[in-house]
């Protein structure tokens, strides 16, 4: 069956070829009574728009690259944040009648697709998720002047719009909260250092000691359980004496959680940990997990109306986000 065209399309709507055009690349200069004309054929004849016709002529692809930096070995099949932001993100720019093109970027070579495939004009705009400090790909990107929104600030481009969480002052809510429990010795679990996250939350719990005079014990991880496993392990024999452990993610909080059991540590008795996200699993950890609620979904909503934003008037703020302390038996 011969697919309909736009010569079709105008002959039966009784208008010219030009507001068919038009009407289906969205101009909305054309009058109710002809855009109307012009639809109602649409839809008698089945007219599906030539999108790469359309695409010489709005200079648009309507696709959005989602760049992901590849994480720690494991961090992707355990971490259910990631697939939230990746799911939430992708149906909220398909309802904007986008195509989402997905790709990651955790090798040299990978990184250097990314830029080819950028820079050769197939999409229309990048959204950058999970970037590690000494990443060059943000900046690269950058610099081809498309329109780019970041999940979290990446260090090698500071310039570029982002939606974070207020890392720092969920820090600071989770190691207050230990402190009105009593605890006197808290060590913290931190993440990757080379990402703003990271270290914003060691700098809450750092500022928030050093407000009552208390000296920081700090082991790093990598956000994953292993290493929350790992580092909770170091922490108790650097210090036997610690009696609360704030982890700067709930997966390493987990792993903190299995080590400490382990080591004949009561929780909350002898050591009261806290996590920070609330992945669903803070719920069905023994005990339940007290976390910082930062709620991701709404974070990569906000991504994705930050980049549809510089479509319209090409500059953005950063937004931060609020956090909220979820307070369950392990504190």
């Amino acid at each position: 069956m011969k697919r309909p065209t736009l010569e079709a399309v105008a002959a039966r709507a009784g208008v010219s070829k030009s507001t068919v055009s038009r009407v289906v690349n969205g101009d909305t200069t054309v009058t109710p009574n002809f855009r109307e004309l012009v639809l109602r054929a649409v839809n008698e004849l089945g007219y599906v728009p030539n999108s790469v016709a359309r695409s010489l002529v709005t200079q648009r692809t309507n696709s959005i690259a989602l760049v992901v930096s590849d994480p720690p070995a494991g961090l992707f099949s355990d971490d259910p944040m990631f697939s939230a932001v990746v799911r939430s993100a992708s149906r909220a720019l398909e309802a904007a009648s986008k195509q989402v093109v997905l790709m990651l970027a955790g090798s040299d070579e990978s990184r250097v697709r990314v830029q080819e495939y950028v820079a050769a004009g197939h999409v229309d705009g990048v959204m950058l998720v999970s970037f590690y400090g000494a990443d060059p790909l943000p900046a690269a990107l950058m610099r081809m002047g498309l329109p780019m929104a970041s999940f979290g600030k990446p260090v090698s481009a500071p310039s570029v719009p982002y939606v974070d969480n207020d890392n720092l002052g969920g820090a600071r809510q989770a190691v207050e909260h230990l402190l009105s429990r009593g605890r006197r010795r808290i060590a913290t679990i931190s993440g990757p250092l080379d990402m703003i996250a990271s270290q914003d939350r060691l700098t809450g719990y750092r500022e928030t000691l050093r407000d009552t005079g208390r000296r920081s014990i700090i082991a790093v991880g990598d956000f994953t359980r292993v290493s929350g496993d790992q580092a909770m392990c170091q922490l108790l024999e650097d210090d036997p004496g610690l009696d609360a452990v704030f982890a700067a993610n709930d997966l390493m909080a987990i792993g903190a959680l299995h080590a400490l059991r382990r080591a004949g540590r009561r929780v909350p008795d002898d050591v009261a940990v806290v996590g920070f996200d609330d992945i669903e699993a803070a719920l069905y950890t023994d005990p339940p997990l007290t976390t910082v609620r930062s709620p991701m979904a709404d974070q990569a909503l906000a991504v994705v109306s930050l980049l549809l934003g510089l479509f319209e008037d090409g500059r953005a703020d950063p937004v931060i986000l609020p956090t909220e302390l979820v307070v369950r038996e392990s504190s």
